[in-house]
C-alpha cells in the first residue's frame, strides 16, 4: 500500500505552480500518494510581521525568484505571465478548491487555477476568471461558487490554514507527512550531472525543492 504525504499548496504561490504540474508524475514514481490540501499563506505571512510576500517585501529576493521561474518554466515548457497585483487573492479560488477535492476534481482545477494565473497572467482573485476555469472543466460554476462560500467551507478553509500553521508550513515548506512518525516516501531529484545517480530527498521536502528538483 502506498504511502501519503500532503501537499499543501496557496494558489497564489509561484513556486506551487510549478509543484502541482510535476508532484503526480514524482509521486508515481516513488510509489507515493498525494493529498493536496489548500491553504492560505497570508495569515501565516500576518503572524510573522508581513503583510505581502516576502518576494515583495525583499526586492532582490523577488527578482531572483522571478528568474528563477523563468528558468524552471521554460525547462519544464510551461508558459509564464507575471500576473498582477502580485500576490494575488488567493481565497476563492482555495474555497472552490475544497469543493473540487471533495467532489473529485480538485486536482484538475488546481492545475487550471496555476496555468490560468501564471501562465495567462489572469486574476484569480476575481469570481468571474475562476467561473470561467470552473465552466472550461464542464462544472456547475454557479452551484460550486455557492457552495464555496457556504459558512461551512469558509470553516474549513480556516481550519486547513490553522492546521498549516501549527505544522510549522511556510512558503518554503509545503509537503509534509500526514503522521509524525512517516519517514518512509523518497522523492527523486532531477537537478544532476548526466550519468550521475539521482540523489533522493525525504518527502518533508519543501514545494519550492519539489519544484526546483
Amino acid at each position: 500500500m502506498a504511502k501519503t504525504i500532503d501537499f499543501w499548496l496557496d494558489y497564489a504561490s509561484t513556486y506551487s505552480y510549478l509543484a502541482a504540474e510535476r508532484i503526480g508524475a514524482l509521486a508515481r514514481g516513488a510509489d507515493v500518494a498525494v493529498r493536496w490540501r489548500p491553504f492560505l499563506l497570508g495569515p501565516i505571512f500576518q503572524v510573522q510581521g508581513w503583510n505581502t510576500s516576502p518576494f515583495n517585501l525583499y526586492p532582490g529576493k523577488g527578482r531572483y525568484m522571478w528568474r528563477d521561474m523563468e528558468r524552471q518554466c521554460e525547462s519544464l515548457g510551461l508558459p509564464l505571465k507575471r500576473p498582477e497585483p502580485f500576490p494575488q487573492n488567493s481565497i476563492l479560488a482555495a474555497r472552490a478548491a475544497l469543493i473540487g477535492f471533495a467532489e473529485g476534481w480538485g486536482e484538475e482545477f488546481s492545475r487550471a487555477i496555476y496555468r490560468a494565473e501564471f501562465g495567462a497572467g489572469r486574476s484569480i482573485g476575481e469570481a468571474t476568471v475562476i467561473a470561467d476555469i470552473l465552466g472550461s472543466l464542464q462544472r456547475d460554476a454557479a452551484r460550486v461558487l455557492e457552495r464555496a462560500q457556504s459558512a461551512e467551507n469558509k470553516a474549513r478553509l480556516r481550519s486547513e490554514t490553522e492546521e498549516a500553521q501549527r505544522l510549522g508550513i511556510s512558503a518554503r515548506r509545503a509537503l509534509s507527512p500526514p503522521t509524525a512518525n512517516y519517514s518512509g516516501a523518497m522523492i527523486a531529484s532531477k537537478r544532476r550531472s548526466p550519468g550521475r545517480k539521482a540523489r533522493q530527498r525525504p518527502a518533508r521536502a519543501s514545494a519550492r525543492h519539489c519544484a526546483r528538483q
